[in-house]
């Protein structure tokens, strides 16, 4: 995990040292910085980042637009971290692909605790050796060692944290988590608001149901939480 390779993305010069001093301090040394939208890109065409941090405001692009851009040449997990500071904002940050979203002025210590924690859920699900299991919905299959989601015959792309999240609910089926419950056991902090479990809950709806207004496979237990419904499925190992 410390020799991950991390991309600041930010035109503030300030910021940029201050958090390459911290994550230094830290033992992260694999750090590539970029002030605007075109270096990230073609830093992430060349180099094989393991995590990226993105300001939303940047001289030549919408932050958020860019990530829907790296999202065509990494699946790697993205935070935002910005002074906007608006529940819509957040909420426009998951939408675009982030998978966490950090909000100016902040701890740079707390900064350094969400990326070993997103760092962590990476290298776990791509390292997942002993599982070996294919979760089988019929319409859709989940492939916990490789990090795959594969509806209707065709790979579909999935943010780390969303994939995380439906690898979670496969191992748990037919069982109502809160979104209290989910954001704990998923994102594993303290740090966000339950707004974000339902945000990827609607995303990954996108992705797998043939209705994403009537899901048939995550469902919503009124006043308790959701589930994923295990019906018609099978376990491969």
């Amino acid at each position: 995990m410390l020799g991950a390779k991390l991309l600041f993305v930010d035109d503030d010069k300030y910021i940029i040292d201050l958090l390459k001093i911290t994550f230094n301090k830290e033992q992260f040394h694999n750090i590539y910085t970029a002030n605007n939208g075109q270096e990230a890109i073609q830093i992430c065409k060349k180099i094989n980042i393991d995590l990226i941090l993105l300001d939303v405001m940047l001289p030549d692009c919408d932050g958020f637009i860019l990530c829907r851009q790296l999202r065509e040449i990494t699946n790697v997990p993205i935070l935002f971290l910005t002074a906007k500071i608006t529940d819509l904002d957040e909420l426009s940050g998951f939408a675009f692909g982030g998978d966490d979203y950090i909000k100016k002025p902040f701890n740079p210590l707390k900064v350094v605790a969400r990326v070993k924690a997103q760092l962590n859920r990476k290298h776990i699900l791509e390292n997942i050796s002993i599982e070996k299991t294919v979760h089988n919905f019929n319409r859709f299959q989940v492939y916990a060692e490789s990090g795959k989601l594969i509806v209707n015959g065709e790979q579909v792309e999935c943010p780390a944290r969303e994939f995380q999240l439906l690898v979670f609910l496969c191992q748990n089926p037919d069982i109502v988590f809160s979104k209290k419950q989910l954001y704990r056991r998923v994102w594993n902090d303290s740090f966000g608001d339950e707004s974000t479990v339902m945000v990827h809950i609607r995303r990954l709806r996108q992705k797998i149901e043939i209705d994403p207004s009537n899901p048939q496979y995550i469902i919503t237990v009124r006043g308790l939480g959701y589930k994923l419904q295990p019906e018609n499925t099978e376990v491969i190992n």
